[in-house]
């Protein structure tokens, strides 16, 4: 959609990233095509051929906005996005085709005199390289309908550091169109990437977000208008290119006129789906609502969403990914200490510098290892601060019961600091270090020293450790800044459980029970003699309910595919022949070990 914000992390803007001493390798592999691609097997698909939109797919948003702290999506748009314009209807004008309808409509909710339908597949539905395509067709869009298919980066960091990528949006204003002699609205459809850039970072673009459609030939204009009738898009994605296309009457048509670089990280992470047609906003010529002149109720059709291997490559994710790590050792930056797993700086998480105005590089040598946050702070009065952000969600709730985030500093004795930690919903926590005070066991003496602070006390009681963002941040203390220069140093960066963590349950005894049989297998398993259902989500994803198989008296079912950490909740539905009555279990949880 050209731009969509998400809430803010923190109160302080990122900068740079400063690492001294850290070496990162790139892993090779074979390069993909995009030009002339293999396509291979269909790895996920949503039809809309139900008799409503399936949930465990879609999230319905409802609102403005306004409800998240970003009043028209941060695009000036006029309408109310409402569940109730998204159904799943007969199309019109294609006979004997079923297809997710979402309606634009003239209609007062609050202050907004438009209604219309977005959905997204966050934490839901994820994708991760290979083919998507998307058959769709649009209305007469006139000024101000805006319909798009596109994809958001499911990294927690805020928009556009987590990467967009529109496979096609229309209603463009005028003087867009003009450039590629589009009669209408109806004859102009584009696509879009962006990321954070550096070279972005200008006075007027204070996100710093980089459009690839920025003065890019990034369209197609049709011969015949596109609405009412349907068109495939297509977006070919792999680890180093991206390709547009729209399939328009049998021909394929590319809306770039090469294949993009993929030249952010962000872009090499998995996205989520949306769909949405926003009414007026920046994007269109209608900035309020007197100037939209689109015939309304106006209705945007997805006949489906489908997603192919591309030369080997793509992969779907179904359910909630921000599995619990398992207790023990969770390295945040760390080299050679013993873990169960780590962050690395660079391809699972992000070390910034918040205030380049009052530090920058420093030169202190590594505690342990080749690796070191190493900060030099030069501006005596001014705030410093600086934290690690991790690159996708990261569920420690295993290590809030007796845990301890261990941590090595050098820094003087006479400058107070103190370390937080932030979760995706905004909540932040911090624990001071004053000056020449010894605290959490750090001993103040200008060396490197090691504190212990307990994760319930960093957390306090507002922050989610099963969604954490900000994984560990260091600032100056408000009101007590420091009066010289100095050089400070992060390392050996550690989260510990206390044996707090989940563990493997015990097999169950009674008329149900599971039983983990692999690493990747779980078995559910009923003694009820009858038919039994069971009903299960791996990680708070969409449902599966699947009827057992009865042999001799006994049901049993086994789930495959899972991971190590993956949450499994679970019920039984089964035949009591006794009360001759069908019987639901209570829901029960169990943590791949």
């Amino acid at each position: 959609m050209s731009h969509l914000p998400q809430q803010p992390r923190s109160r302080w803007k990122p900068f740079q990233l400063l690492v001294a001493g850290l070496a990162l390798a790139c892993s090779t592999q074979a390069i993909a095509s995009v030009t002339n691609p293999v396509i291979g097997q269909l790895l996920w698909s949503e039809e809309f051929n139900g008799t409503s939109v399936n949930t465990g797919v879609w999230n319905l948003q409802d609102g403005n906005g306004c409800q998240i702290g970003l009043c028209g999506y941060g695009n000036a748009e006029l309408q109310y996005y409402s569940p109730n314009n998204a159904t799943i209807a007969n199309v019109p004008f294609e006979s004997g085709t079923r297809a997710l309808a979402i309606q634009a409509r003239s209609q007062t909710v609050g202050s907004n005199l438009f209604t219309s339908a977005r959905l997204d597949s966050r934490n839901k539905v994820q994708v991760q390289y290979g083919m998507i395509e998307v058959r769709m067709a649009t209305p007469n869009l006139g000024t101000g309908l805006w319909p798009a298919a596109w994809l958001l980066g499911v990294s927690p960091q805020t928009w556009p550091r987590n990467g967009e990528i529109d496979m096609m949006e229309m209603g463009h204003k005028a003087a867009v169109r003009a450039e590629g002699g589009a009669p209408s609205s109806n004859h102009f459809v584009g696509a879009n990437v962006i990321t954070w850039q550096q070279a972005a970072c200008v006075s007027g673009n204070e996100s710093c977000a980089a459009s690839t459609a920025w003065q890019t030939d990034n369209w197609h204009v049709p011969t015949t208008s596109l609405a009412n009738r349907f068109v495939t898009y297509r977006f070919y994605w792999t680890e180093s290119e991206m390709r547009f296309s729209v399939v328009d009457n049998g021909v394929e048509h590319n809306l770039y006129n090469a294949p993009l670089p993929v030249n952010s990280s962000a872009l090499q992470a998995p996205f989520y789906l949306l769909l949405n047609m926003a009414v007026g906003g920046n994007f269109t010529d209608a900035a309020n609502a007197s100037q939209v002149t689109a015939p309304l109720p106006g209705t945007m059709y997805v006949d489906y969403v489908r997603v192919y291997q591309l030369d080997g490559k793509g992969q779907v994710k179904l359910g909630n990914q921000s599995a619990p790590e398992v207790a023990g050792k969770f390295g945040i930056f760390t080299d050679n200490t013993a873990v169960n797993a780590k962050l690395v700086a660079g391809t699972s998480s992000d070390i910034f510098l918040w205030n380049a105005a009052s530090s920058g590089a420093g030169n202190t040598a590594p505690y342990e290892g080749s690796n070191v946050i190493a900060w030099n702070y030069t501006a005596p009065g001014q705030w410093f601060g600086g934290g690690i952000q991790a690159r996708q969600v990261r569920d420690l709730s295993n290590y809030r019961t007796n845990g301890t985030v261990k941590f090595r500093i050098k820094i003087p004795a006479n400058v107070g600091f103190r370390i937080g930690v932030g979760d995706t919903f905004t909540n932040q926590n911090w624990v001071n270090f004053p000056a020449n005070t010894t605290a959490y066991g750090l001993v103040r003496n200008g060396q490197w020293a090691q504190a212990s602070i307990p994760v319930s006390t960093l957390l306090g009681p507002l922050v989610a450790a099963q969604s954490l963002y900000d994984i560990f941040m260091i600032s100056s203390i408000d009101g007590s800044l420091p009066t010289s220069s100095f050089q400070f140093a992060l390392d050996d960066i550690v989260w510990e459980s206390g044996g707090g963590g989940t563990t493997t349950p015990p097999v169950q005894t009674g008329p149900t029970s599971v039983s983990q049989t692999s690493s990747t297998m779980l078995q559910f398993r009923t003694t009820t003699g009858s038919w039994a259902d069971v009903h299960y989500t791996v990680n708070n994803g969409a449902q599966q309910n699947v009827r057992m198989q009865l042999a001799n008296g006994v049901n049993t079912f086994t789930a495959g595919g899972l991971a190590i950490g993956n949450v499994v909740r679970y019920t039984f539905t089964y035949w009591d022949a006794a009360r001759n009555a069908a019987v639901d279990t209570a829901q029960q949880t169990y943590t791949m070990q």
